[in-house]
């Protein structure tokens, strides 16, 4: 496959690609815009050069196209390279780095989806999360539909929209799973749910084993089962990730690392930096000065 815009046919529209594409500018500064928030998903483009991220694992899909440059990094023991209107899919808890294999940088844009939205939209077919162990596809269908949802990072997503991508998108990861789908066992999607929900609404502070027995009614090896089943993820680092992310909202707007850290319940400030690095790659104050730089936007 040869790079730039040119590679895209059918049914990626050719000019929503070139018209992105101009407005990727050749990457002077490390850079995240991220787009307003929608119950599952996050939306980013990022521009920079050299190596921008180190290894770390999401509890998320990521699922991308790369715009501009040569995207690289380590995914499953492998150097991957991904070029302009190729699709990235990474799965959830995979290590990963990311960074630049040119000196002309790199610009692309990412989806995060977590796990239990494709989780319900699959349930119907009695299949569970699809597995596509080859990270970078050349896929003209699957790019312009991610493009449809990554086209304007300004602007909200509409939910009839959501519905109608995460139904084509499930579609697009199962066509590309190189494993036989497995029928789905029976997942206590109830209690799960619950237990999620709970997480969700004390995700500053330690929350016992015993409370999400009581709300469940499962015991905590049974709940623990079922979660990873219906989210790709144990309780633990699910409640981790969500004070991580609120973390990473409130370090963008600006809140001194140190305050952050204690009003998403982590010990101190080296603890958040910690775990950040884990998760998202880069130190907390680095991605402040990314996410800011991009205010600068024109």
């Amino acid at each position: 496959m040869q790079s730039g815009h040119g590679t895209l046919r059918g049914d990626v529209a050719v000019e929503t690609f070139e018209r992105l594409e101009r407005l990727c500018v050749t990457p002077e500064a490390n850079r995240i815009l991220s787009a307003p928030p929608y119950p599952g998903i996050e939306r980013i483009q990022a521009q920079f050069r050299g190596d921008a991220f180190e290894l770390h694992r999401h509890d998320t899909y990521a699922l991308g196209v790369t715009m501009r440059g040569v995207q690289t990094f380590r995914y499953r023991g492998e150097q991957r390279n991904s070029l302009p209107g190729r699709v990235i899919v990474l799965h959830p808890d995979e290590l990963h780095d990311g960074g630049a294999a040119t000196d002309d940088g790199l610009v692309y844009r990412m989806l995060y989806l977590e796990p239990s939205v494709l989780f319900q939209c699959l349930a119907a077919a009695r299949i569970g999360l699809p597995f596509v162990d080859e990270p970078v596809i050349e896929d003209n269908r699957l790019a312009g539909l991610l493009l449809a949802a990554l086209g304007e990072l300004d602007r909200e997503l509409d939910e009839l929209f959501v519905d109608d991508f995460v139904s084509r998108l499930a579609d697009g990861l199962v066509q590309h799973a190189r494993l036989p789908q497995r029928p789905l066992g029976s997942i206590a999607w109830g209690q799960a749910k619950a237990a999620r929900d709970y997480l969700e609404a004390h995700v500053t502070r330690d929350v016992r084993s015993q409370e999400l027995e009581r709300i469940t009614g499962l015991d905590r090896f049974a709940l623990a089962r079922h979660f990873r089943a219906a989210f790709a993820t144990s309780p633990h680092r699910f409640l981790l990730m969500r004070r991580l992310q609120q973390a990473k909202v409130m370090i963008g707007n600006g809140e001194s690392i140190a305050e952050v850290a204690a009003a998403t319940g982590f010990a101190d400030q080296s603890h958040l930096t910690r775990h950040f690095k884990k998760a998202f790659g880069i130190a907390p104050g680095a991605w402040g000065s990314m996410v800011r730089g991009a205010g600068q936007r024109g």
